[in-house]
C-alpha cells in the first residue's frame, strides 16, 4: 500500500521498457523515484504467457543485437539474447530461400553491378523524370507530376528472390547500409517507405520478394506506408546485427530492468486517476506530491490522462502459438512469407532459436499475423503454415491465439523519429510513439525523457541521450 502523502522527485507512470529504462537513469543519478503501473506486472506490451511449460509472447517483437539502448540502457548487461539463423527464409512461389545473409560478390562484373546497386539503395532518391520535367502552370503555382506507383506490379514468371546479380546487389546494398552514417539516412526526404524504395532503383522482385515481407517483420506494416526513414533504420539494424528475442520470453526484458531497480521504486496494481506537473492521483492510494511526472504509458492511455495529446494509429497484431508433432526443418530461421497468399506474415520455430520457449521434448511454432484473426483462426493459419513448412499441420496443437489492437504505432511519413519528450516544466512523455515504434525506440525515448529530466532538475548524470539514434 502506498503512503498517500510519500513524496519523490519523479514519479513515472506505466512500467513498460520506456518507463523502467527512464528509472534507471533518475535513480543511478539519485533522483528519488517511484514507478507506477495498473497492472499487476511490468513490460505493457512486452509480456509473455505461460501455459503448460511454453512461454508465449503476446506480440513478440524481434529484437537486432545492434540495437545500441540494449548496450547502453543501465540493467540490460545481463540480458540474455537468442539470435535467429543468420539472414532469413522467404518462402515465394512454393520454395523457400534464405536470404539477406552477410556476403560478399565474387564475379568482376557482379561486384560492379552490386556496387551501383548499394550506390542506388544509399543515396538520396531520384526525382522521377515527370517530376523533372514538371514547371509552373499558368496560375503561377508548380505542377505536380502524376503519382507513382509504390511498386511496379510483377509478373507471376518473376524469380522469387531475382537472380545471382540480383541477390549480390542485395547483399552489397545491405553492407552499403549497415556502414552508412546514421545522419545520412535522417537527412533524406521522409515518404512512404514503398515509394522511396522504388524511387532508388531497386528491382520490383527485390522489393516484393525481400524488403517487403522483412520490413512487416521488423515494423508490421505489411503495405510499407511506414516512413522511409523508419524503414532505413530497420534496415540499417538487420544488416548490422542479428534479429534476435530475449531468452525466456519478451517479458524477460522489463523484468530484468524492474528487478534492478532499488527495491520499492517500482508499484504495480496502482491506478492513476490524473497527473500534473506536481502531482499524480491514484484510485486507491491517494496523492504523490513529486517534482516532475513522466508519461511511459502507451499512447492511449497517456491521451487520457492528457487530453488533447496526439494518439497516432496503430498496426493490429495477431500472434498464434501451436505445439507441433515433429519439429518443422526451418531450424533457427525466421520464415517470411513473401506470397500473400494466407494469413501469416512471417512463422518460426521459436524452440529451436530459444530452447526455454517449451518443455523438454516439445516445440513451439510461433506466427504472426499483421491484422485481426481471421475467423477459423486455428484451421486457416495450420493450413498456411502447412504450405510455408512443406509439412503436414493435421495433428498439431493450438496453445493460444493473442490479438493485440494497438500494437505498434504506425509511422506515415512525414514522421518525427524525435518527438518531444518535455510537455512543460515538470511534465513530460515517452514511448515508443514519440521515437521508432521498435524496442530500440522505446529505450531511447526513456533514455531522452531522462536526460531531459535531470537537465531541468539540476541532477548529474553520466547516462546522456545519443543526439541521433544509432538503430531502429
Amino acid at each position: 500500500m502506498l503512503e498517500p502523502a510519500y513524496q519523490a522527485d519523479v514519479v513515472i507512470v506505466g512500467a513498460g521498457v520506456a518507463g523502467l529504462s527512464a528509472a534507471h537513469r533518475l535513480t543511478s543519478a539519485g533522483v528519488t523515484t517511484v514507478v507506477l503501473e495498473a497492472a499487476p506486472y511490468v513490460g505493457g506490451r512486452m509480456s509473455t504467457e505461460k501455459v503448460d511449460g511454453f512461454r508465449l509472447d503476446r506480440i513478440g517483437r524481434l529484437l537486432s543485437t545492434a540495437y545500441p539502448e540494449l548496450r547502453l540502457t543501465p540493467g540490460l548487461d545481463a540480458l540474455p539474447l537468442r539470435p535467429f539463423a543468420p539472414g532469413v527464409l522467404v518462402h515465394a512461389d512454393g520454395r523457400t530461400h534464405r536470404a539477406g545473409e552477410p556476403g560478399g560478390v565474387t564475379s568482376a562484373g557482379g561486384a560492379r553491378g552490386a556496387l551501383g546497386a548499394a550506390r542506388a539503395f544509399v543515396a538520396a532518391p531520384r526525382r522521377p523524370r515527370a517530376a523533372r520535367r514538371a514547371g509552373p502552370s499558368p496560375d503561377g503555382t508548380v505542377a505536380r507530376a502524376a503519382p507513382q506507383a509504390a511498386v511496379p506490379p510483377l509478373p507471376r514468371s518473376f524469380p522469387p528472390l531475382g537472380s545471382a546479380i540480383d541477390q549480390a546487389r542485395l547483399a552489397a546494398a545491405l553492407g552499403r547500409i549497415a556502414a552508412a552514417p546514421v545522419e545520412r539516412l535522417l537527412a533524406r526526404p521522409d515518404r512512404p517507405a514503398g515509394h522511396a524504395l522504388a524511387a532508388r532503383g531497386m528491382p520490383a522482385r527485390t522489393v516484393e520478394g525481400f524488403l517487403r515481407p522483412l520490413l512487416a517483420a521488423l515494423l508490421c506494416d505489411p503495405d510499407l506506408t511506414m516512413s522511409s526513414r523508419s524503414a532505413d533504420l530497420a534496415l540499417r539494424a538487420f544488416a548490422a546485427g542479428r534479429l534476435c528475442v530475449p531468452e525466456g520470453g519478451a517479458d524477460t526484458l522489463p523484468e530484468l530492468l524492474g528487478a534492478a531497480l532499488p527495491p520499492g521504486t517500482v508499484r504495480t496494481g496502482v491506478q492513476v486517476t490524473s497527473v500534473s506537473t506536481t502531482s499524480v492521483r491514484t484510485a486507491e492510494h491517494g496523492e504523490l506530491r513529486c517534482r516532475a511526472v513522466l508519461l511511459a504509458t502507451g499512447a492511449r492511455a497517456a491521451a487520457e490522462l492528457l487530453p488533447g495529446l496526439r494518439v497516432p494509429s496503430f498496426h493490429p497484431v495477431t500472434v498464434v502459438h501451436h505445439t507441433p508433432d515433429e519439429v518443422p526443418s526451418a531450424g533457427a530461421g525466421l520464415l517470411l512469407d513473401a506470397d500473400r497468399r494466407g494469413p501469416v506474415a512471417h512463422t518460426a520455430v521459436l524452440s529451436e532459436v530459444d530452447p526455454s520457449r517449451a518443455p523438454a521434448g516439445r516445440a513451439l511454432v510461433s506466427s504472426t499475423i499483421l491484422g485481426a484473426p481471421p475467423p477459423d483462426v486455428d484451421r486457416v493459419v495450420r493450413a498456411h503454415l502447412a504450405d510455408l513448412y512443406g509439412t503436414s499441420t493435421l495433428r498439431w496443437e493450438l496453445l493460444a491465439v493473442h490479438h493485440t489492437p494497438d500494437a505498434v504505432p504506425a509511422m506515415p511519413p512525414p514522421h518525427d523519429l524525435r518527438r518531444p519528450v518535455r510537455l512543460l516544466a515538470g511534465l513530460y512523455v515517452c514511448g515508443d510513439h514519440r521515437d521508432t515504434s521498435t524496442v530500440q525506440g522505446a529505450l531511447h525515448s526513456g533514455h531522452r525523457a531522462a536526460t531531459a529530466l535531470l537537465t531541468e532538475l539540476g541532477a548529474d548524470s553520466a547516462h546522456t541521450a545519443a543526439p541521433l539514434p544509432r538503430a531502429a
